[in-house]
C-alpha cells in the first residue's frame, strides 16, 4: 500500500509541474479530521469542482477476522460517505457544477466465491459504493454535479501482488476465477484506471452521470 515516501513524492511531482498542492494526512473514517483537511485546502486553493474518493482497504489475508470486516466497512463505505458529504455543500454553493468519481470494483458488480471476512467486507462495500453513487447522481443532477464509479479488475499494485492473496487464492480457487480476465492480461495498470477517472471528470463526459465504468479487461463479459 501507499507509504509516506509515496505521499512526499506526490507533492514533489505536483510542484514539479508548477502547480500548487495542499497535502494533509487524515483518516477518512474521522469526519472531523477530514473536514479540517478539506477546509485547509479550499482556504488556500479555492473551492473544488472535482472529487475522487479512492481511499480503501482490502484485508484479504486467510487469517482475516470479524474485526477486519468492520474495518473495511468503516474505511471503504463510511470513508467514501464522509469524503463526498464534506465536499458536497461547497460544490453546490459554488453553483458551477462538477464531477465526483467513486472507486468500486468488478466485485462490486459481480461478487466472488469466498467466505473470508475481510474479502466479504470488500465485496459488500464495493456494492455499497455503487449504491451511494446512484443516489448522489440523482440528488446532485439538478446542480449539474455528475457522480460516477470506476470498477476495475485486478490492478498491478501491492494490494494485489502480495503473499497473502496468493495464499488465499490457493485455499479458495473461486477467487482466481473472479480475477481471470477475458483479454490476455493478468492485471491492468494503475494508469488505466487513472485514465478512466480523467475521462469521467472531463468535459468529454459532461453528460455522463450515474454509471459504473468497468476497466476490467473483459472480466465481467466472461461466461
Amino acid at each position: 500500500m501507499a507509504t509516506p515516501q509515496d505521499f512526499e513524492q506526490t507533492v514533489k511531482d505536483v510542484e514539479a509541474e508548477g502547480r500548487r498542492i495542499v497535502a494533509r494526512h487524515a483518516d477518512i473514517r474521522d469526519a472531523a479530521a477530514l473536514r479540517q483537511a478539506f477546509e485547509e485546502g479550499t482556504a488556500e486553493l479555492g473551492p473544488v469542482d472535482i472529487v475522487v474518493a479512492n481511499a480503501g482497504i482490502g484485508p484479504i489475508s486467510p487469517e482475516a477476522t470479524d474485526e477486519d470486516w468492520r474495518d473495511v466497512l468503516d474505511v471503504n463505505l463510511t470513508g467514501t460517505y464522509n469524503t463526498v458529504r464534506i465536499a458536497m455543500p461547497s460544490m453546490i454553493e459554488r453553483g458551477e457544477g462538477g464531477a465526483i468519481v467513486l472507486t468500486s470494483s468488478t466485485w462490486g458488480l459481480s461478487g466472488v466465491a469466498t467466505n473470508a471476512p475481510g474479502l466479504l467486507g470488500y465485496v459488500a462495500t464495493k456494492h455499497g459504493v455503487i449504491g451511494l453513487m446512484r443516489c448522489w447522481a440523482n440528488y446532485l443532477a439538478p446542480y449539474s454535479i455528475r457522480v460516477n464509479c470506476t470498477a476495475s479488475t485486478g490492478v498491478r499494485t501491492p494490494m494485489i501482488i502480495n503473499d497473502s492473496i496468493a495464499e488465499l487464492v490457493a485455499r479458495e480457487p473461486g477467487i482466481a476465477a473472479g480475477m481471470t480476465n477475458a483479454l490476455p492480461v493478468d492485471m491492468v495498470e494503475p494508469i488505466d484506471v487513472s485514465n478512466a477517472v480523467l475521462y469521467l471528470v472531463s468535459d468529454d463526459a459532461r453528460y455522463v452521470t450515474g454509471i459504473t465504468l468497468p476497466v476490467d479487461a473483459g472480466l465481467l463479459n466472461r461466461p
